[in-house]
């Protein structure tokens, strides 16, 4: 046996976004944590990009939204677009100012984020991260939990949060079913040098673009524009990386622009997207977060932030239990359990809502789609309900 006795240190297995998180929650309440991370170090991937209203205050909340800020782009607007004829609707984050102390979106990378969660858990005693110790499976009993790894050896805790991603050896190992479906597309996510904002007149720092035989998604990051393009599933990844300069190209036609330039794409990636949600967040001392919990597709950003949101709520209350406080345990269940129908009911439902709604090919249900937003843009109580839902604010709220 190997690791400290398990008193009331916490396991955490991940060190992305939502276990680090996580990690840094407990840390500050005084419970020792020990974060095992399969990779060599923390990982560059920045998939997500997008922090939502409520991240940014919880992330407030933990001290490290000063560096968030200093490194991202604020976007203060969204939009919704048509591919043929432009911008359809912006809707202003600011109709939000007495609901968040951050009316906004910050545009950063996933990637970003770790180091300065990182920085803040190794300036609190008593925590240590280990990298290249990968989890493979769980044990439990009555008063302690076993993270067996790779290598074979075991580190015990009091609990463990499982923030391993979605192919988690946590849930894996407790035998928690993961049910959902795939999408039948695959999404390429593009970086480019290129200033979308010139060849696309009126951009928005987000633009969601309506399009019933290829929609995108455009985002401003601080060092690139990303482009989201939904792809065939039935095709090799090689066709289509050598496809792409024609689509982008298409993409600056489809605004009236002229040919230019080769596009300086800086990085190109095809993903299977899922939406999945885990039978139970938690199971006796384990705790499920993130995606090894819930996965849905990017569109709206809500993946990383859900799990953040998990991190920082299943967080707070894992650690009244660690400490003893009467009715802890109860509350912790209630907690997992408000997380999981938040998956389902509200993240699970709006991003795939999001998705049907860039493809419809009907073109009078496009028409009045467009006519809606339009309506929901211009007038402040409508535009100020979509965006509590869009923001996430809503999930965090108690119905009624």
């Amino acid at each position: 046996m190997t690791g400290a006795p398990s008193g009331g240190r916490v396991l955490v297995a991940g060190a992305g976004p939502v276990g680090l998180t996580a990690a840094l929650v407990l840390a500050r309440s005084g419970v020792p944590v020990t974060v095992l991370e399969a990779g060599p170090g923390l990982s560059a991937e920045s998939r997500a990009s997008t922090f939502h209203p409520p991240t940014l205050e919880m992330l407030e909340d933990l001290g490290v939204l000063g560096p968030v800020l200093e490194q991202g782009l604020v976007a203060r607007t969204f939009q919704y677009r048509d591919r043929r004829t432009g911008p359809v609707a912006d809707l202003d984050l600011a109709v939000l100012a007495q609901d968040t102390r951050h009316p906004y979106r910050v545009q950063l990378e996933q990637g970003k984020l770790t180091p300065l969660l990182l920085r803040a858990l190794s300036r609190l005693p008593g925590n240590e991260v280990r990298f290249g110790a990968r989890v493979s499976a769980v044990r439990q009993d009555a008063r302690t939990v076993e993270a067996v790894l790779s290598d074979g050896t075991t580190v015990r805790g009091s609990h463990l949060v499982a923030a391993d991603g979605a192919h988690s050896a946590v849930r894996h190992s407790l035998g928690i079913g993961f049910e959902g479906m795939t999408y039948p597309e695959r999404f390429l996510v593009v970086s480019v040098e290129d200033d979308l904002a010139a060849e696309l007149p009126g951009l928005a720092p987000i633009a969601y673009v309506m399009d019933p035989d290829e929609w995108l998604v455009l985002l401003r990051t601080p060092d690139h524009w990303r482009i989201l393009l939904p792809t065939s599933g039935d095709t090799t990844d090689a066709a289509e990386l050598a496809r792409l300069p024609d689509r982008l190209s298409a993409l600056r036609a489809s605004a009236g622009g002229r040919a230019g330039p080769p596009w300086r794409v800086v990085q190109a990636a095809l993903h299977r997207v899922h939406q999945r949600v885990a039978g139970t967040f938690r199971r006796g001392r384990v705790l499920l977060c993130g995606d090894a919990a819930h996965v849905n597709n990017p569109l709206g950003g809500m993946g990383m932030n859900s799990g953040i949101h998990d991190a920082v709520l299943m967080g707070t209350a894992l650690c009244a239990v660690v400490t003893g406080r009467p009715g802890a345990d109860a509350e912790l269940e209630q907690v997992a359990e408000a997380r999981r129908d938040c998956a389902l009911t509200y993240v699970g439902a709006q991003t795939h809502r999001n998705w049907e709604r860039l493809r419809v090919r009907d073109p009078a249900r496009r028409s009045a789609l467009a006519a809606e937003l339009r309506a929901t843009a211009a007038d402040p109580a409508r535009a100020r309900q979509a965006l509590l839902r869009s923001s996430m604010i809503a999930s965090l709220r108690t119905p009624g």
